[in-house]
């Protein structure tokens, strides 16, 4: 059964494929200077408009890294939420590599609020305290949950109004993005978001995500920190063709479209069945539920996915840009068997 453990868990798309193996078709000039490269920036300008400073990276711990790293001196510090990927698994990763304290702050549904930023601002001044400077937030959030355009909007103006920045791990920003029915640059140069990490490998790519720089004089030495911190690709036109076969004609929301889709049409599917809650919303490729005891050890006999808190028995389901009807419905009929497999249990 295709797995729902992740979206990592899926393939590249074909035509990604087929996009680096023409790349790769005699020689180019290294470290970008290439017209794939040149190409790939200006459809990610076209994405999130004119004065966005694109860089490609191998993956989304360094692109995270990296987009944090560029806006924060030695002394200052991230404000995340406490469920984020940037905390919770990146393996301190921002810490090794960045130098970056993280100032996690508890939020709903994985998402902050204005006055959750507010909150983290109690010690500014005070030479004794690490001073904060980024807000960093994932669309869609580890949850599941997407921030609408409203919401970034008034994130931005909180952090704005107190000299701090808007960083978006955008892992998933093509779901969040289609999820909402906006551009990727109304849901972040529009929301006054001043660097995004875009991700594309969880949506079809080989492997190749972007920092973008949206905010005019951000970036200064951008160039030596994505060296220094062994992302600068000497073959880049790979990279380059993979954003190209994904940017350009759409490929990139159709596969969205297609995860979210997936992961609605299985949450529909269990909603009512005995024992089972879904506990987030769906708004996205990911479905969160507990089930009756004893259901998610029989399920995980039939399909991967991963039990997101042992504690709770909270499970994950996440959809991908392959996911088809067809395995969701069998998915789906294996939650029926495996809850029906509990209410028998405790029959007995």
């Amino acid at each position: 059964m295709r797995s729902f453990a992740s979206d990592n868990h899926a393939g590249a798309h074909p035509e990604v494929l087929a996009a680096v193996a023409e790349a790769s078709t005699g020689h180019a000039a290294a470290y970008g200077a290439d017209a794939w490269t040149s190409r790939a920036h200006d459809l990610l300008r076209e994405q999130f408009g004119a004065h966005a400073r694109p860089w490609l990276v191998f993956n989304g711990t360094a692109a995270n890294v990296l987009a944090l790293r560029v806006c924060c001196r030695p002394w200052e510090a991230v404000v995340t939420p406490a469920t984020s990927h940037l905390h919770v698994d990146e393996a301190g990763a921002p810490e090794q590599l960045g130098g970056l304290k993280l100032l996690t702050v508890a939020g709903a549904d994985g998402k902050l609020d204005p006055a959750d930023v507010l909150g983290s601002l109690g010690r500014v001044g005070d030479q004794h305290a690490v001073q904060p400077r980024v807000v960093s937030v994932a669309n869609a959030t580890e949850l599941g949950t997407v921030y609408g355009v409203p919401e970034l909007r008034a994130l931005a103006d909180a952090a704005h109004a107190h000299g701090l920045l808007l960083h978006v791990d955008g892992a998933r920003l093509a779901n969040a993005a289609v999820a909402l029915d906006v551009t990727l640059g109304e849901l972040t140069a529009g929301a006054g978001v001043d660097v995004v990490s875009f991700g594309l490998t969880k949506n079809g790519a080989l492997g190749a995500e972007a920092v973008v720089l949206l905010r005019e004089g951000l970036g200064d030495g951008f160039a030596w920190l994505r060296k220094q911190h062994a992302q600068l690709a000497s073959k880049m036109r790979v990279l380059s063709a993979q954003v190209v076969a994904l940017l350009d004609g759409g490929l990139w929301a159709r596969n969205a479209a297609n995860a979210n889709a997936m992961a609605a049409r299985l949450g529909a599917a269990v909603a009512g069945l005995d024992g089972v809650r879904i506990t987030r919303p769906v708004q996205a490729n990911a479905v969160f539920a507990t089930l009756p005891e004893g259901a998610a050890e029989r399920l995980l006999d039939a399909a991967p996915f991963y039990v997101w808190d042992e504690q709770t028995g909270e499970v994950r389901w996440m959809c991908a840009w392959d996911t088809t009807e067809q395995d969701v419905d069998v998915f789906a009929a294996a939650v029926r068997d495996a809850v029906s497999g509990s209410r028998r249990g405790a029959t007995r």
